[in-house]
């Protein structure tokens, strides 16, 4: 039934993505989508077996920027050459791939190159559903406030990494614009945020006329919006204009955690970078160091209030920068899990949120994976331990020992 290179994996347990883990249970595949996932007796043969503790769906992570940076200043940001930027995210698409991120969602940076470099075999790393730029209004969070406005246009055209519109004309454009590079996903700016100098994280930005017009471009394309949203009138807005992925959601609350059940709406809170600038604020600007400890606890409340009202949840880690030393380095991206945990989400949920949910962050571009399922992608991690036992598990890269993307093995014991 199978030629030389299919691959039984079997497990003491079995994690799908979505539904009750099996115990004994097999994943087998011969190239790149699962031909079966079930009990271990039901399996077909023919293939070579795999044994491990625990197998689950690759990982995924919804909100990620792949800048190649090593500080988190932005307008330091805008004096790195593309290519010293590029080379450093290349070395952390290989680390994300290596913590078991098979697929990200990149709302902000290289991604859409470094997808076609990964996509060609030229370097490894997760495939990547990028957004190219990500908009924001003049003076708003993706704006750079302490530099000449000419400065962040020359930016934008020379690196790609962010969209300044105004007015429903430009913003349009600026959608075709990213449509025009290959996104997979629009990003627009719908609050202030805590990276950008000068504005409030809990403003609204961008006109309830501005978002629907974005919503609507993107929408004819059968692209969704992904939302930066800290404060609450900025989530309402980008939920009256169609937006379906709010990023951060720091001050949601029960009426916005209604809203968001109600259209459907996903919260990727991007924990992990909050704690991360809490816990490592000498590397933060001071004006960031203040607003991240101003909505620091409000943030993980946020998180509660949305479990609790059934709003559904996507891990993302907001993690951007190059290197171990570095402030968000890429690799920890597990760390999110036990974040997602510490919120009241179980073990399986949190692991639901980084596999079954991720691909329904791309909405009709959604492809078929984050599940151990027959026809989805052969994207498949095997476990040293069983993640459900102690969601920390998936925090240390060298607990996954086995690493299959679209049946490729791409880290186990004999993969140098």
């Amino acid at each position: 039934m199978f030629g030389a290179v299919a691959v039984r994996v079997e497990a003491d347990v079995l994690i799908p993505g979505r539904g009750d883990p099996i115990t004994d249970g097999a994943v087998v595949f011969d190239g790149p989508a699962i031909a079966y996932a079930g009990p271990k007796g039901g399996a077909p043969d023919g293939a070579e077996v795999v044994r491990v503790p625990a197998v689950m769906p690759g990982l995924w992570d919804c909100h990620g920027h792949f800048i190649g940076i090593r500080h988190i200043d932005m307008a330091q940001a805008l004096h790195e050459h593309p290519a010293l930027c590029g080379a450093r995210a290349a070395v952390d698409a290989a680390r994300a791939l290596q913590a078991g991120f098979t697929s990200v969602r990149e709302v902000g940076g290289f991604g859409i190159n470094l997808a076609t470099a990964v996509a060609d075999g030229s370097i490894a790393g997760p495939t990547i559903y990028a957004a190219g730029a990500f908009l924001s209004q003049t003076g708003g969070h993706g704006d750079v406030h302490r530099v000449p406005l000419a400065w962040v246009h020359e930016s934008s055209a020379r690196l790609g990494k962010r969209q300044l519109c105004d007015g429903v004309a430009e913003c349009v454009r600026a959608v075709r614009l990213q449509l025009r590079v290959g996104a997979r996903v629009i990003k627009v700016c719908a609050s202030g945020g805590v990276m950008s100098e000068l504005d409030d994280p809990i403003h609204q930005q961008f006109s309830d006329e501005e978002l629907r017009a974005i919503v609507e471009e993107a929408g004819r394309a059968d692209r969704i919006v992904a939302a930066h949203c800290h404060g609450k009138p900025g989530i309402m807005a980008a939920l009256r204009a169609g937006v379906k992925t709010i990023e951060h959601g720091s001050y949601l609350d029960e009426e916005a955690a209604a809203a968001m059940r109600e259209a459907g709406a996903i919260l990727v809170p991007t924990r992990f970078i909050v704690d991360r600038m809490v816990a490592l604020s000498d590397k933060v600007p001071p004006f960031a160091a203040a607003k991240i400890l101003m909505i620091a606890e409000r943030h993980l409340e946020a998180m509660s209030i949305a479990h609790e009202a059934g709003v559904t949840i996507a891990l993302g880690t907001d993690i951007g920068t190059s290197g171990p030393d570095t402030l968000a380095p890429w690799g920890m991206n597990g760390h999110e899990l036990v974040h997602l945990a510490a919120a009241g989400l179980k073990p399986l949920e949190a692991i639901e949120a980084a596999t079954a949910t991720g691909p329904l962050t791309l909405g009709p571009q959604a492809p078929r994976s984050g599940l151990l399922a027959e026809g989805y992608d052969a994207d498949v991690l095997g476990m040293a331990a069983n993640p459900l036992e102690d969601i920390a598990v998936l925090t240390e890269p060298a607990n996954i020992t086995h690493v299959w993307k679209a049946g490729v093995a791409v880290k186990a014991p004999s993969v140098a």
